[in-house]
């Protein structure tokens, strides 16, 4: 047995609900009980209007291509106003990485990353950004991705 990347579809939504909770989790540690609720309310129309559209996900599924997913990779294509980094104002913004805990290791997160990152280049998207975790760094600059460095991350709740 094997592993088989594809690209995911509605028919996969709920599986994807699962796989951004398992991420969300991993990511913050927990989820209050109400947050979850939230969070699980509004995730199925957010992938149903966006998924196949400006939101792209590829998937390793494990058993060939049968079985459950077993790493995922998102990316939302956005358009912006054009600037020297992306002169076409085109851009994909990678978020959802995640491979499950008993697959890991074994290059799926690559695989997953690489496709994205070859979809881009067919939609001839400028730029391609990421917010990287400590775990997630070096698989990324291995890919090619480098420190933006122009700007530091900043957010407010308002």
């Amino acid at each position: 047995m094997g592993y088989a990347i594809g690209a995911v579809g509605k028919k996969d939504i709920p599986e994807l609900i699962e796989l951004r909770m398992a991420y969300l989790a991993a990511d913050f540690g927990s989820i209050e009980e109400d947050d979850e609720r939230a969070i699980r309310k509004t995730l199925p129309g957010y992938f149903e209007r966006h998924l196949g559209d400006d939101l792209i996900a590829f998937a390793m599924r494990d058993d060939d291509g049968t079985g459950p997913v077993a790493s995922i990779a998102l990316m939302l294509v956005s358009e912006k106003p054009a600037n020297p980094r992306f002169p076409n104002g085109h851009i994909g913004t990678v978020f959802n990485v995640y491979t499950v805990p008993e697959h890991r290791r074994r290059g799926l997160a690559r695989e997953v990353m690489s496709a994205l990152v070859a979809d881009a280049a067919s939609r001839k998207l400028d730029l391609v950004e990421l917010n990287a975790t400590d775990e997630g760094y070096d698989l990324y600059r291995s890919i090619g991705f480098a420190d933006a460095d122009l700007h530091r991350p900043m957010s407010i709740e308002p």
